[in-house]
């Protein structure tokens, strides 16, 4: 009885897995080569979307509700500085109750455990306003309001071990900054980005003493409190035909847009990982090409047959499609396993917070769906010369 069951489900079985099973050589290296055409696609989507979601993280939880910054800046890693008093004249515009300065800097440190010089984001505030929306953080302003005082990013890339538990224990720990030494006295998490190994926060006053030839009225930032009668966008409208050209006024979530369309549009790296992932896709379709082109090859006779016999072309299109589509399928599903994998390696080396949302899972499903489509569409010209004649 559980013969004739195989007997019948090996019948019900489509042509086109009968013909890929039939050379089991062909057929792994064909799942060979759809699995690694989709982890390149992977690691390619999931470096991008780290680069995106690193390089705005801060921007996404700076507060306020308008941005100022500099006409000249690029990003929030090339910021050019614009004078403070931009920041009072915004106070003339009707609806807004707050403009407060906040200071970026990127610096070299030296990690007190393997004694190495890393960058890092210095990024300096008033502590009685907090100027970004990182509670963790907000509630240890108090201490750095004294000098050479700061906040460390825990989640930063690299060996801190040992500071970490020094603070965390409650006391804390020196940190070279430049040529000067500053305390760390407490912690907040968010993560490294691809421009810099981690973070610090610290008061306005401390990062001007870090930086000596930074003047106080070279802001970097200023983020802008509107009253919420006031609707922020034309705030930032009327802020733009006020102040003089050499700021401009953005809306918070304007100012994130603005942050990645730098990255996607004018960033070498960003151009890179697109270009990746669009390298992973024209080599699943060489591959899948190459399989299905000479897997017609060899069964061309059997198709001239068919032809023989009455089948219409479609028909003949339809195996080789059939063909397609289960590759992508049996190709795709090691690829996530294996992505998985070596996100959790990635993730583990550089503090980059790369992960598999199920959007990206089921975005390479479909480009590997329309890759094997492709090639199957490519390779299926061939059968227009399986002539019925040939056999005889």
């Amino acid at each position: 009885m559980v013969f004739g069951i195989v007997k019948t489900l090996r019948r019900r079985l489509p042509l086109g897995w009968k013909q890929l099973k039939h050379d089991r050589t062909r057929l792994l290296a064909a799942i060979a080569g759809i699995t690694f055409a989709d982890i390149l696609i992977f690691m390619q989507l999931g470096f991008q979307d780290a680069l995106f979601t690193t390089n705005t993280q801060y921007p996404n939880r700076l507060n306020g509700d308008i941005v100022l910054l500099s006409t000249q800046a690029n990003n929030l890693n090339q910021l050019f500085t614009f004078p403070r008093r931009r920041l009072y004249q915004a106070l003339d515009i009707p609806g807004v109750t707050a403009a407060e300065p906040v200071y970026v800097n990127s610096v070299r440190w030296r990690n007190p455990e393997t004694r190495e010089k890393t960058s890092i984001m210095t990024l300096g505030f008033n502590p009685d306003r907090p100027a970004f929306d990182l509670p963790e953080a907000n509630r240890q302003l108090d201490a750095i309001k004294l000098p050479y005082t700061v906040l460390f990013d825990r989640a930063s890339r690299g060996e801190y071990g040992q500071t970490i538990a020094t603070v965390e224990a409650g006391g804390t720990a020196p940190i070279e900054i430049d040529r000067d030494t500053v305390r760390v006295v407490g912690l907040f998490q968010l993560g490294a980005s691809f421009n810099d190994d981690g973070a610090v926060m610290m008061s306005d006053q401390t990062f001007l003493r870090l930086f000596p030839r930074r003047a106080a009225g070279a802001v970097s930032l200023g983020a802008i409190y509107v009253d919420p009668v006031y609707d922020a966008t034309t705030i930032a409208t009327a802020l733009n035909d006020y102040l003089p050209d050499d700021v401009r006024a953005l809306t918070a979530a304007d100012y994130v847009a603005f942050e990645l369309n730098y990255i996607q549009t004018r960033s070498a790296i960003g151009f890179v990982f697109s270009l990746g992932s669009m390298m992973g896709f024209i080599v699943g379709v060489v591959i899948v090409y190459q399989v299905l082109s000479t897997d017609v090859n060899a069964h061309l006779a059997e198709y001239a047959t068919f032809k023989a016999m009455g089948y219409r072309q479609r028909y003949l299109l339809g195996v080789v499609l059939e063909e397609a589509l289960l590759l992508s399928a049996i190709g795709f599903l090691p690829s996530v396993g294996i992505a998985l994998g070596l996100y959790n390696l990635t993730k583990a080396a550089t503090a980059l917070p790369i992960v598999m949302p199920l959007s990206r899972v089921v975005t390479v499903f479909l480009l590997t769906v329309i890759m094997c489509s492709l090639s199957g569409a490519i390779a299926t010209r061939r059968l227009q010369s399986a002539d019925p004649a040939d056999i005889f």
